[in-house]
C-alpha cells in the first residue's frame, strides 16, 4: 500500500512543514553551483536540464506506481505539463541558459524575485496576503537588492533577459497549480518531472544544443547531484508545499538560497563575496522570518480550498 495518499489526506504538522522547506532551502541553494560545474563540464543547458527531469521523473514515476500509487489523468497529465512547462521549462531552464554567462550566485539574486511575483500572482486570484507578509515580502527584495548592489557580477544581456523572466514563469506556475485536478504531490512531481523535461529536450535540440565532446567527470557527478537531490529532493518537497501551505511561504525559499548559493560560489568557484553580502544575507533571512510568522498567525483555510489539489 503507497504512503503518498496517506501523506495527502493527513493535515501537515509544523515540523513536516519546517523540514520541507529546510530541504528546499538546502538543496536548492547549492543547485546554482551544480547547474555551473555541469555546464562547464559540458553539458548544453537546456538537454542537460531535460535529461536531468527526465531521468529523476522516470525513477520517481516508477517507484510511485509499483507502491500502487494511481496513474494519473488525462486531465491530470494536461495539468502537469502545463506546471512542467512553467516551473522547470521556464523556471529552471532559462536559469541553466543564463548560467552559460552569468555567476551563480547572481542567477540565485535575480530568482529571489519570485516571491514577491508569487504574492502578486496570488492577489490576483483572490488571495488576499496580510500586511506583515507583505512586509516580509518587502524586507526580503530590499535585502535581495542590497546584495546585487556593488558586487562584480556581471550578465550578458540573454542572461539578464532569461533571469528576469524564469522567476515570473516560476511564480506563475507555482499559483496556477493552486485548486488544480492533480495527482498525489509526489506523482505530481514526477509528472512534471517527465512532462517539462521532455519539452527541454525537444526545445534544446531544435535551437541546436550538440554535446561538443565527452562531458567531464566533474560535470557528469554535478548532474547526478541535481538529479537525485535537487529534482528527485527538491522538487519533490516544493510540490507537496503547495499543496499544504500559503504560495507566499512556499515561495519563500528563494530568499534563502542567494545566501546558500553566494557562499558556495564564493567557496567553490571563487566568485566575490564581501562583508557588504553579509549584511544584505542578514536582511534576506529577516524577510524569511516575517513571512513565516505570517504563516503561523494566519488562520487556517477551510477545509475545502484544498479540494482538487
Amino acid at each position: 500500500m503507497s504512503a503518498v495518499p496517506s501523506l495527502v489526506s493527513r493535515p501537515a504538522s509544523a515540523l513536516a512543514v519546517a523540514g520541507a522547506l529546510a530541504l528546499v532551502y538546502v538543496i536548492w541553494g547549492s543547485t546554482y553551483i551544480g547547474i555551473r560545474f555541469a555546464l562547464e563540464g559540458g553539458y548544453p543547458p537546456l538537454l542537460m536540464a531535460g535529461m536531468r527531469f527526465v531521468v529523476a521523473g522516470a525513477l520517481m514515476y516508477a517507484v510511485l506506481r509499483l507502491r500502487g500509487t494511481p496513474m494519473p489523468t488525462r486531465a491530470q497529465w494536461r495539468n502537469c505539463t502545463i506546471m512542467g512547462v512553467l516551473l522547470l521549462g521556464g523556471g529552471n531552464g532559462l536559469v541553466c541558459i543564463a548560467e552559460q554567462s552569468v555567476s551563480s550566485g547572481l542567477a540565485a539574486i535575480a530568482v529571489a524575485s519570485a516571491p514577491l511575483w508569487i504574492g502578486l500572482f496570488a492577489t490576483l486570484r483572490g488571495h488576499r496576503s496580510g500586511a506583515l507578509e507583505w512586509t516580509g515580502l518587502a524586507i526580503g527584495f530590499v535585502g535581495v537588492l542590497w546584495l546585487n548592489a556593488g558586487s562584480s557580477l556581471t550578465a550578458s544581456p540573454q542572461g539578464l533577459v532569461a533571469l528576469l523572466i524564469a522567476p515570473i514563469a516560476w511564480a506563475f506556475g507555482s499559483v496556477w497549480s493552486r485548486g488544480r485536478d492533480l495527482p498525489s504531490p509526489f506523482m505530481t512531481a514526477a509528472a512534471q518531472m517527465l512532462c517539462g523535461g521532455a519539452v527541454m529536450l525537444l526545445v534544446g535540440g531544435l535551437l541546436g544544443e550538440r554535446f561538443a565532446g565527452l562531458p567531464t567527470l566533474h560535470g557528469t557527478l554535478s548532474v547526478a547531484y541535481l538529479i537525485g537531490f535537487g529534482s528527485i529532493v527538491g522538487f519533490t518537497a516544493y510540490v507537496w508545499l503547495l499543496h499544504h501551505v500559503r504560495p507566499t511561504l512556499a515561495g519563500s525559499y528563494a530568499y534563502v538560497n542567494p545566501v546558500i548559493a553566494v557562499m558556495l560560489g564564493a567557496w567553490l568557484a571563487a566568485e566575490r563575496f564581501s562583508v557588504n553580502d553579509l549584511g544584505a544575507m542578514a536582511v534576506i533571512l529577516c524577510g524569511v522570518v516575517a513571512i513565516t510568522l505570517a504563516r503561523t498567525r494566519a488562520p487556517r483555510p477551510a477545509p475545502e480550498a484544498d479540494a482538487g489539489t
